[in-house]
């Protein structure tokens, strides 16, 4: 008897992988309700992703919670392909794209709305700092999420189903990732976007100098400081070890923890405010007067921190990751 799904899941893995050639694949496996990873990491090559084996693995643990995500790899470097995640995107985004030359090889919808686009900007693997500022170029022109500009950040693989309650449909079935387009071939300007990402200055930690002094009217100077700002907001939270503690963090909380932790190390409150406003996720959310939360936020965490550390010593404790059998997989990954 013929598993459909199992038919229709090689399908989609194999038009993603055909049309994004690399060498290997970096596979990540994240347990959506613990967010623990499974142990390790695995390399694929195009031909072991499309073996029956592996995507009957996969499928399980698909089924058991577990999100998949996916990387062309080449070790410490990116592999030439760049991912813009189009959350709530513009029906007419792809078209914008291609009119400027920046044809995705790969376009998956993730969930209704949300869009996932890969861009082949190499044919031989690129320097971090290269590639980053290119996908962080490509998210503010396109409106994409500027947390998944990372060199190394992983966008899903399509064929599986996205664990993450908030996008389920009515009736609580969940959304299958879908290929919107695959087509192989480098970007027609991907020559443009690499000469002008290694003319732009090296992204440096925030400074420690008032950035309103440094935010002039200038585009350059705003990506800039909303750049440094995302790095230094992603690196407290991995200190916080806030992704492997909650789930689902309210953000409130963590900005009044990390602006306690860098006044507490006499950054100025100026440098600090920034870092919440350009930083923290999907800034100003739901507050209706940002000045007034970000004031708000710097007095108290001027204050002393309350001795009592019950909630850390709590959420301390990882959860237990998901069930696992003798075959292992992956870490932590993307959208």
């Amino acid at each position: 008897m013929v598993d459909r799904g199992l038919f229709l899941t090689s399908q989609a893995i194999g038009r993603q992988v055909a049309a994004m050639p690399s060498e290997l694949y970096l596979i990540r496996l994240i347990h959506h309700p613990t967010r623990r990873a499974f142990p390790g990491e695995r390399l694929w090559t195009a031909g072991q992703l499309r073996n029956v084996a592996t995507v009957r693995f996969l499928r399980i643990r698909n089924r058991e919670g577990c999100d998949v995500y996916i990387q062309p790899y080449a070790d410490d470097r990116n592999a030439g392909y760049v991912l813009v995640d189009l959350d709530h995107a513009d029906p007419a985004v792809l078209e914008a794209m291609r009119a400027n030359g920046h044809d995705p090889c790969v376009v998956l919808q993730t969930s209704p709305g949300n869009l996932q686009a890969w861009i082949h900007v190499s044919a031989t693997p690129l320097e971090p700092a290269v590639a980053t500022t290119i996908g962080r170029e490509l998210a503010h022109t396109y409106g994409g999420d500027l947390a998944s500009t990372d060199w190394r950040h992983l966008g899903r693989l399509a064929g599986f189903t996205n664990q993450k309650p908030e996008r389920r449909l009515p009736g609580g079935w969940l959304w299958w990732v879908k290929v919107v387009h695959a087509r192989p071939g480098l970007a027609p300007k991907a020559s443009a976007l690499l000469a002008a990402a290694r003319q732009a200055p090296a992204p440096t930690r925030l400074r420690r100098t008032p950035p309103v002094a440094r935010c002039d009217d200038s585009r350059a100077a705003r990506l800039e400081v909303a750049a440094q700002a995302l790095e230094t907001y992603r690196t407290w939270m991995e200190r916080l070890r806030i992704t492997e503690r909650f789930p689902q963090p309210d953000w409130s909380i963590v900005d009044l923890w990390i602006a306690r932790e860098l006044l507490a190390r006499d950054t100025p409150v100026a440098e600090v405010e920034a870092l919440l406003r350009f930083g923290s996720p999907n800034f100003p959310r739901r507050h209706g007067h940002p000045d007034d939360y970000l004031s708000r936020t710097l007095a108290r965490a001027a204050l002393p921190a309350p001795r009592r550390r019950a909630v850390w010593a709590a959420h301390a404790r990882p959860s237990s990751p998901a069930p696992a059998d003798s075959a292992r997989s992956n870490s932590a990954g993307g959208q």
